[in-house]
């Protein structure tokens, strides 16, 4: 009888139906404040990007409260077929000593465990990207023009994104 041995390269869930993240990705229309758009890749190390990756994103209101009871300041989304994924929200105001960020969540098939990083509008004094000096800028969107930011996040290698334990 042959034994059978676990590899590396074997993982457990998540594995997400499609319909995991259906309209879960449009926060804009649940508070007051100023919409925007946030749109992204997921990238391995050798710059592919990755399909089927759920991201979850947290955040305060416009006003930097996250007890607000008509905003719930959460959403998901996943990457398509090119890595891309979309989130329409609302900015964040700065709250408890923190610039106005969002926090990202991001889940997978292949990952061994949840990664967490945080998306900064600007350059703006902060404690995450005091600690993070040289790959501050990897934290900060990109404007796209109007309120249009794009938030690429690379997995490893370099140009890698910072991530956090929480």
């Amino acid at each position: 009888m042959s034994r059978f041995v676990p590899t590396a390269e074997m993982t457990l869930g998540p594995f997400f139906p499609p319909e995991f993240t259906v309209g879960a990705n449009d926060l804009a229309q649940q508070a007051d404040g100023q919409a925007l758009e946030i749109t992204g890749r997921v990238l391995q190390g050798d710059g592919r990007t990755l399909a089927n990756v759920v991201l979850e994103i947290s955040q305060a209101d416009a006003r930097g409260r996250f007890d607000n009871p008509r905003f719930c300041g959460w959403g998901r989304a996943a990457t398509d077929a090119h890595g891309c994924f979309f989130f329409r929200t609302i900015k964040p105001g700065s709250s408890n000593g923190r610039a106005a960020h969002i926090n990202f969540l991001l889940l997978s098939s292949g990952l061994m465990r949840p990664l967490h990083t945080v998306m900064f509008f600007d350059d703006t004094p902060d404690p995450v990207l005091d600690a993070v000096h040289e790959a501050r800028q990897r934290l900060i969107a990109r404007t796209e023009g109007g309120e249009r930011y794009r938030f690429d996040i690379r997995l490893r290698g370099e140009g890698e994104t910072p991530f956090f334990d929480d």
